[in-house]
């Protein structure tokens, strides 16, 4: 079934993108663009991206970079791969040199907002407001890339954390209604386990699975507000509001309600656990009901019926509001010195046409423009997308929003929370410490 799966994903991916190739592009490019895109001067757009040349992703940029140049013979789309950690240094070389890439793979956030600083990206504030281009995009992912006011990029793919559940175990439970607070999160984990049931997988050898609970957390008791203090440094990440997401946290980690050997085992593990059916609940990403099912093997369609999904609860007295998320996702921004045809090639690529086909296609499970939801077939994810494209305000992963050490310190230290070797104004202090040297210049 799962090779069946693949074989369908590639034949999918081609059908749409063939079939959007003959469709005219839903955000029309500007009139300087156009005439750009089109003037018979040769131009070099060099793009830089993370996907290899065989995925799902790179054969469809690969498509799309054909086929605008297709239309467009005098530009020439240079595309250049470089997977996993090696790009983002071999990016922050070339942003030393003074020398970015046209086109380049962005998260958004803080390693984006330093480039822009450095007037290395494009500001795309204008160009977004001229016509339908900019309103084309959900709200939540455009908040990622916007900074001091000005836009520096657009999303292509995104996406949010939340709460992926067993109904089958709910129910056996006795559990009939979502949890809309923590409390009554708190009430349901002491439900399953009364029921002897294993409440939440969770994988913290790897860090980031367990940096997702105290983030959320944090995102509901500070709210954008707060996150915003922080980061500018108005405010602390020993603020009252972050001290309240590690004792949440606490409460939660005292009741036991993990898989046994939680510590040792990473995110591959939390994965099977959940597919398999062996606990209630996950806190994860947009990605997870697509890649449990990859390993669920004979349990595949059991997993596949009994699996909902519901947003993060809300805390009371949390400054954070109900339609707030916590996620990321994959963008586009523009080099400093890139011809003027790289927007109109961006907005190409952006189009509700382009969108529609990734999403049909599995490559953005969630799309990021308006008026292409009915593209999502999964009911379950159907849900999760409703959510979504009501987010005002999508906090970014920590570990992109803020810079890379003050990132790697929410993880290290939040699983200390989960040790036991750190309480939760320890674990507030200690990020602050971090924040305070990487932030305060």
């Amino acid at each position: 079934m799962q090779k069946l799966r693949k074989i369908g994903l590639v034949v999918a991916i081609l059908t749409s993108l063939l079939l959007s190739a003959c469709a005219v592009p839903g955000n029309a490019p500007s009139e300087q663009g156009s005439v750009a895109a089109n003037s018979g001067e040769k131009v070099k757009i060099r793009w830089w991206h993370i996907w290899a040349a065989d995925g799902p992703e790179g054969t469809n940029w690969q498509v799309l970079a054909d086929e605008y140049m297709a239309e467009h013979p005098n530009v020439e789309v240079e595309i250049t791969i470089i997977t996993g950690d090696p790009y983002k240094d071999k990016l922050a070389t070339n942003m030393q040199a003074g020398d970015p890439p046209d086109l380049f793979q962005t998260w958004g956030g803080g390693v984006l907002w330093q480039y822009a600083d450095a007037g290395l990206v494009q500001d795309l504030t204008d160009v977004l407001a001229q016509d339908e281009w900019g309103d084309s995009f959900l709200p939540g992912p455009m908040a990622v890339y916007r900074h001091n006011g000005k836009v520096y990029g657009v999303p292509w793919r995104f996406g949010m954390v939340g709460i992926w559940y067993n109904k089958a175990l709910f129910e056996q439970a006795g559990i009939a209604e979502i949890p809309q607070t923590w409390s009554d999160f708190l009430t349901a984990v002491k439900q399953l386990k009364d029921a002897g049931i294993t409440p939440i997988a969770l994988g913290e050898k790897d860090k980031w699975t367990g940096h997702f609970w105290w983030s959320y957390l944090a995102v509901r008791d500070a709210g954008q507000a707060g996150f915003a203090a922080a980061q500018d440094r108005t405010g602390s990440f020993s603020d009252p509001a972050f001290v309240n997401a590690g004792e949440q946290l606490q409460q939660l980690i005292d009741m036991e309600p993990f898989q046994a050997g939680y510590l040792e085992q990473g995110y591959g593990d939390q994965q099977v656990v959940m597919a398999k059916e062996q606990a209630a609940m996950e806190l994860m990403g947009q990605w997870a009901f697509g890649a449990n099912s990859t390993v669920a093997e004979d349990n595949l369609d059991n997993y596949v019926e009994h699996t909902g999904w519901f947003p993060f609860p809300m805390v009371d007295g949390g400054a954070g509001q109900a339609t707030d998320a916590f996620g990321g996702g994959d963008g586009f921004a523009i080099g400093i010195n890139a011809p003027p045809e790289t927007i109109d090639f961006v907005k190409f690529l952006t189009s509700k046409e382009h969108q529609a086909a990734m999403a049909e296609a599995g490559l953005a499970v969630l799309p990021v423009v308006k008026g292409v939801e009915s593209s999502v077939k999964e009911p379950v994810m159907q849900v999760v997308l409703q959510h979504f494209g009501e987010a005002e305000y999508l906090q970014l992963y920590l570990d992109q929003y803020l810079p890379p050490a003050v990132g790697l310190a929410v993880n290290d230290f939040v699983q200390e929370l989960f040790a036991g070797t750190k309480n939760a104004q320890e674990v507030a202090d200690a990020i602050e410490d971090v924040a305070q040297t990487e932030l305060s210049h």
